[in-house]
């Protein structure tokens, strides 16, 4: 059993920067493939960006140039680096693990089988 810890979430303003990291822990079939996805309030989940045991990397249109994923498979941690915030990247944001044994997710929600507990992003204006 695979398990993630988020941390890194904060209350900025707009335009402002946060730094998420997960971290994995248990399992054995690593690395994984991992991807972030949020929670905005009263909506459903959606797919932020997503990560290959490689490092190939998938972005949302809505966050595509403002946030960068990465992936350090030595450490199995997942990081995601928000620049230029807008109160729209207000969410729970969650980090999720799929099987090394398993083909690459990409942003499909649900397509993972490991999820956390979510860290909170508030972004005021």
């Amino acid at each position: 059993l695979v398990q993630l810890v988020e941390s890194g979430g904060d209350s900025v303003q707009t335009g402002g920067s946060l730094r998420l990291s997960c971290a994995a822990s248990g399992g054995t079939d690593s690395p994984y493939h991992m991807a972030w996805f949020r929670q905005p309030p009263g909506k459903k989940r959606e797919a932020v960006a997503a990560a290959d045991n490689r490092g190939r990397t998938d972005y949302a249109d809505s966050v595509q140039g403002r946030f960068t994923v990465s992936i350090d498979n030595t450490k199995n941690m997942l990081y995601l680096q928000m620049d230029s915030l807008k109160p729209e990247d207000t969410g729970m944001y969650t980090c999720a693990a799929a099987p090394r044994s398993w083909g690459y997710p990409r942003l499909a929600v649900g397509g993972y089988q490991y999820y956390g507990q979510g860290t909170q992003v508030t972004v005021s204006s």
